[in-house]
């Protein structure tokens, strides 16, 4: 009896060994990249830290599904004591929620045939408001809906008090829109929040959930979550000094998130760090497919980023960036059809399709105080390592 219990107490660990995952690490020359050019990259990160512009940073790069560098700098806490950046430093993803977890989710149910990227909004959201042209879910992945950029938060708070996504919901549902659907592109975290809520009144369940168990779980990203607890709390970089004595640590930075969707949210409250974070990426770049394990179908993957026929000339894909003002982080020097995806925290992730490498590059910028910007520091990023590549 003894030794059986003892063989499955074995087994279990192995089996929770075995799902803690990541990418193999590996010389960047293996993978066609030149390290002394890769410093360069040190070196544009170092003096952002010394210039006081961000506390510290984390760089992943990951080529042909190899770890072909990670490396920490500076420090993740400034306030009220110093802490040291560490590879394992779990970050408040903000936006990029939006890729990670959203749209994602939301591909899913096209691929399972929940829902179809032309059909109304209101068609799973009964009571959603449409103008003079229906709002489709097409339009929210891409940012083409016509809702505005953003929630004013005292007006909330009042008509609706805190901690309550249906009153927000509501709010969303009948707000005035900007302009007609698929007329113009305004990027609007209004417009994810939405898509949450197709999610979950499609599936049953939380996006919270459902992004671990069909995402996060199949792939082995063990330290991404909303709402982190226990050791992955323990792991997170520390955001703003939202008043004295109180630095927000595990909670959403984005104020909508945290004031009204209760951390879990379609537009952010995502937490992660650059090795689970790098796993995603290797997947998307193997056609959906990682280790055995597959979340999305290699056609999803590539309409996932690909720019909607219809929808060319705003340049967002469905959930993430190819061309428009907002795709900096890419720099200067990576492929055509590179895309990618920011968060306001400091968070950035690039994929390159044809040069088959991504960059990740997390900071905590709005540490200990929202200030300063990160928006050419991340372009300087991807173009020291856009030229390391030697073949």
């Amino acid at each position: 009896m003894k030794k059986t219990l003892l063989f499955l107490v074995v087994l279990i660990c192995a089996c929770n060994i075995a799902s803690a995952q990541s990418l193999e690490a590996i010389s960047p020359l293996l993978v066609g990249l030149d390290s002394t050019k890769l410093h360069a990259a040190d070196k544009v990160i170092q003096c952002a830290i010394d210039n006081k512009e961000i506390p510290g940073a984390v760089l992943a790069v990951v080529r042909h599904g190899k770890m072909a560098y990670l490396k920490a700098y500076g420090n993740k806490q400034v306030y009220p004591t110093v802490v040291h950046m560490d590879v394992n430093t779990v970050f408040d993803m903000a936006s990029c929620t939006k890729p990670m977890a959203t749209a994602i989710s939301a591909m899913m149910l096209v691929e399972r045939g929940k829902i179809h990227l032309q059909d109304n909004v209101n068609t799973y959201i009964p009571g959603f408001i449409n103008t003079n042209k229906k709002i489709e879910i097409i339009n929210l992945l891409t940012h083409t809906s016509g809702l505005p950029s953003y929630a004013p938060e005292t007006t909330l708070k009042k008509r609706y008090g805190t901690s309550n996504p249906v009153g927000f919901m509501q709010y969303i549902d009948s707000c005035k829109r900007d302009f007609e659907p698929g007329k113009s592109m305004e990027y609007s975290c209004l417009n994810f929040i939405t898509l949450q809520h197709v999610i979950e009144n499609v599936s049953g369940e939380s996006l919270r959930n459902f992004a671990k168990e069909n995402i996060f779980d199949v792939l082995g990203m063990n330290h991404t979550d909303f709402n982190p607890t226990g050791e992955l709390l323990a792991s997170c970089a520390p955001t703003s000094r939202i008043k004295e004595g109180v630095v927000l640590t595990g909670i959403v930075h984005d104020p909508l998130a945290r004031e009204f969707n209760c951390g879990i949210s379609g537009n952010a409250g995502l937490f992660s760090n650059a090795n689970d974070i790098a796993i995603l990426a290797a997947t998307l770049q193997n056609g959906g497919e990682w280790n055995g394990k597959t979340i999305l179908s290699p056609l999803t993957v590539k309409a996932m980023r690909s720019i909607p026929d219809s929808l060319k000339t705003f340049g967002r894909t469905l959930g993430w960036d190819m061309s428009s003002h907002y795709s900096g982080c890419k720099g200067d020097l990576l492929g055509p059809n590179t895309y990618c995806h920011t968060g306001y925290t400091g968070t950035s992730i690039v994929i390159d399709p044809d040069n088959d490498i991504s960059i990740i590059f997390l900071t905590n910028r709005v540490h200990p105080y929202d200030k300063g910007s990160v928006v050419k520091l991340r372009a300087l990023v991807a173009n020291a390592v856009a030229s390391s590549m030697t073949n």
